[in-house]
């Protein structure tokens, strides 16, 4: 069981990890061609019409959909059978995405309480699993294993907590008779996996696009039914040919080398232009780069801290505290979840909208620099791990 779940663990670990480089490298070249003379063009292929919504909104709103369904699988699979199964082994990561939520949205209000910009708080709460995996893998066999599990536990939990912040916060109007539509049939793809044991991936498709469908049209971000879908897939424990399982597998690399990579390409054409640099001074822009940069590390290491000092939560044999603020370091790369409330915040606000993209790609290089650096200085260097096992 342990090795399952720890082979499990490392391919996921392994796709991300590159994922992450790429999806480094789309963003850089999506700003970089925006910026060059075929810019114009660039832009006018991302906002181009196709059935009543721009591309980049089909992006969001539908190829992120499917991103969120892997990210829904990864935290059933983890619920039901790993690091988050028992409340021993979840609390510690638990507290840490609580903190690493917690704080930076309080900063971020603290700067912007009252203002136009006061609907931003859910940016900084985010961490981009993609990126920090990427960073951890440079280090590669000086990193513990309890610590990689950490960090792959709380940005899942984060993920979870940025996905209900966009339910709670970023919904404006509801369209009841959609709504209704939608969960009701979540409902019964949730009756077809528990009560009749249907196993076949076709009624959970089907019924996964209609309540997509139905979400769209609900005035629910429809990002949303990824996520319940993922609930309803089948998973058995000690079964690696779980529909669940195998779902998690042909989503991983698809999501890692095209969905995100997309993602980044047309979320991130903007033109550079003005003195947009004067917008760091602006309640927004610090709201953003304190509470990732700030926020992050204070409240995932503090949250932790207090879970393990009253005994809730233990920490990892294997790690110390040194160790879970270089991971609360590299939580303020925000990225992929930051971009998509960006998007929710300030759709009203373009030009706020675009500073902010980039103030976030801007901290989250500085973050994770920043994080590599602290965690460069406290791990073990190879020899002493090599004297170690000796």
């Amino acid at each position: 069981m342990v090795k399952l779940v720890a082979n499990r663990l490392k391919d996921f670990i392994e796709s991300e990890k590159s994922g992450g480089l790429l999806l480094f490298v789309c963003t850089f070249a999506s700003l970089l061609i925006t910026n060059a003379t075929v810019g114009d063009d660039y832009l006018n292929f991302w906002h181009k019409d196709i059935g009543g919504h721009t591309i980049t909104q089909w992006i969001n709103d539908g190829l992120m959909a499917i991103f969120f369904m892997m990210v829904g699988l990864e935290i059933m699979n983890e619920v039901e059978d790993g690091e988050l199964s028992s409340w021993r082994t979840a609390l510690l990561p638990i507290s840490g995405a609580l903190g690493g939520m917690i704080v930076p949205a309080l900063i971020y209000l603290y700067f912007n309480w009252g203002l136009d910009t006061q609907n931003g708080f859910g940016i900084p709460i985010a961490t981009d699993l993609a990126f920090t995996l990427a960073i951890l893998s440079l280090f590669s066999k000086r990193v513990p294993f309890g610590l990689k599990i950490f960090l792959t536990a709380f940005s899942i939990l984060d993920d979870v907590g940025g996905i209900i912040v966009i339910v709670l916060f970023y919904t404006e109007s509801l369209a009841w008779i959609y709504l209704t539509l939608a969960l009701s049939i979540f409902v019964i793809l949730l009756l077809l996996n528990r009560k009749f044991n249907v196993t076949h991936l076709a009624p959970y498709l089907i019924g996964g696009i209609a309540m997509w469908y139905f979400m769209l049209n609900s005035g629910v971000h429809a990002t949303l039914a990824g996520i319940l879908l993922a609930v309803t897939i089948p998973f058995r424990k000690n079964d690696k040919n779980c529909l669940s399982v195998r779902m998690q597998n042909w989503l991983h690399y698809p999501v890692a080398y095209i969905i995100l990579p997309i993602f980044a390409l047309a979320n991130m054409a903007i033109n550079i232009e003005g003195k947009w640099d004067q917008s760091l001074g602006e309640p927004f822009a610090m709201g953003i780069i304190l509470g990732l940069l700030v926020g992050k590390p204070i409240g995932i290491t503090l949250f932790s801290y207090l879970s393990v000092k009253t005994k809730m939560a233990k920490l990892p044999e294997d790690t110390n505290w040194k160790e879970i603020f270089g991971v609360g370091l590299i939580g303020g790369v925000g990225f992929t979840m930051s971009i998509f409330i960006t998007l929710l915040s300030f759709a009203d606000y373009p030009e706020i909208e675009n500073a902010a993209k980039l103030i976030i790609m801007l901290t989250s290089i500085l973050a994770g620099i920043i994080g590599y650096t602290w965690l460069n200085f406290v791990l073990k260097k190879d020899s002493e791990l090599n004297d170690h096992n000796l």
